[in-house]
């Protein structure tokens, strides 16, 4: 029976167990950004911040909880690249969810932002 990336020591994550990883990295940075920016787009968002801090708040820690042991199990325990990975995920979702919702499109220096994000992770995948 092939047990998870979550139950193995640490280093003994696969490529699979890392891309699961920063797929919840990415559906959690989505919830965060519909929990913080709903309250611009519809109105009971913005009428019930208490709930909506409520129904985010489990689903958001969960996934990050999850995909934090599948990173640092795949980078042999090191915290950095998972931090790396996370703020580079929130970046790119961010950009697409806020141009998608609120119209505000990609300049110059987001496209800049962006690219850098997307370095970030690329360096620490590829540099082990």
């Amino acid at each position: 029976m092939m047990r998870s990336c979550m139950l193995l020591e640490i280093g003994e994550c696969n490529m699979g167990g890392l891309l699961v990883g920063v797929a919840l990295y990415f559906f959690g940075q989505t919830l965060i950004w519909y929990q913080t920016n709903g309250q611009f787009k519809w109105p009971w968002f913005d009428e019930n911040p208490f709930l909506v801090s409520c129904i985010f708040a489990i689903p958001i820690s969960y996934a990050f909880i999850i995909a934090t042991k599948y990173v640092v199990g795949y980078f042999d325990g090191e915290l950095w690249p998972g931090r790396f990975i996370g703020f580079a995920t929130g970046m790119i979702s961010f950009a697409i969810l806020t141009n998608i919702y609120m119209g505000q499109g990609i300049n110059a220096k987001t496209a800049i932002s962006l690219v850098l994000a997307t370095a970030l992770v690329a360096i620490q995948i590829l540099w082990k």
